[in-house]
């Protein structure tokens, strides 16, 4: 029997564990995600659930208490492992769903916006951050990278390897942008509101979630205002891409 990828081995918990909260620049860059969830809870109406794919081994509860935590891989302390393209939610239920670097490995991105339309009260949001083809991270996505890119394919679907391991990191960039027209006539209901490129090099400079940094917490203000100075020159140097959806339309009849 093959080894099992260590991205799909909730084995490696303590290991990620360790590098969000043990990395300072890493641990506010998360911090900086969880304010954006809870920014986008204030749009959301005030009823449903709230709930976060693909959690890993985050701290989202120090944020949201109520929040329910999930993710494919079976990591310790999460609230249930699920499945993007089939939700275990009724109709209408939830008031947000948030994600943070888990769009580009949904196998079939078309099946979970449907669960996403369907499972999300009307005026209920979808907030994504992604991999954003920009100048400085499609270089990085397509030969640094350790998961698959393909800007080329028509396909919003691939072949998975496993949860963490499969992946098209051109993903968000395939279906918002290239394809808009198709995901606005295929989801309805679904409106995305904005997309938001940011931070050119942060990320890539804390290591990730590998055991090495080069972004040490005291420099981490100054590449926060490098990151911005970048994006407001150009949208293009972004990396990684704020993506918000609204559902619209009245609730479903009883």
């Amino acid at each position: 029997m093959l080894p099992m990828d260590p991205r799909n081995d909730p084995g490696q918990a303590d290991g990620l564990r360790n590098s969000i909260r043990n990395k300072a620049s890493l641990r506010r860059l998360y911090r900086e995600v969880y304010s954006k969830y809870e920014d986008c809870l204030e749009r959301c109406p005030k009823t449903g659930a709230i709930l976060e794919l693909g959690s890993g081994m985050g701290f989202l509860k120090e944020a949201l208490p109520e929040a329910l935590t999930s993710d494919m891989i079976p990591y310790p302390g999460l609230d249930g492992v699920i499945d993007a393209r089939q939700l275990p939610f009724a109709d209408e239920s939830l008031r947000l769903i948030c994600m943070l670097d888990v769009f580009h490995h949904i196998p079939d991105v078309g099946r979970f916006l449907e669960e996403a339309q369907r499972c999300l009260r009307p005026g209920g949001r979808l907030l994504m951050i992604d991999q954003h083809a920009g100048w400085v991270s499609t270089p990085i996505l397509r030969y640094l990278h350790n998961e698959p890119y393909d800007s080329e394919t028509k396909a919003w679907t691939f072949e998975s390897s496993g949860p963490g391991s499969g992946a098209n990191g051109a993903l968000a960039w395939l279906v918002f942008r290239r394809d808009q027209h198709l995901f606005e006539s295929r989801f309805p209901r679904l409106r995305m509101d904005s997309y938001r490129p940011h931070t050119p090099l942060r990320y890539w400079l804390t290591g990730g979630l590998k055991p090495w940094s080069l972004l040490p917490g005291w420099a981490f203000p100054l590449a926060t205002s490098i990151d911005r100075l970048l994006v407001k020159i150009s949208e293009q140097f972004g990396s990684f891409v704020d993506i918000e959806i609204v559902k619209t339309g009245p609730a479903a009849s009883s």
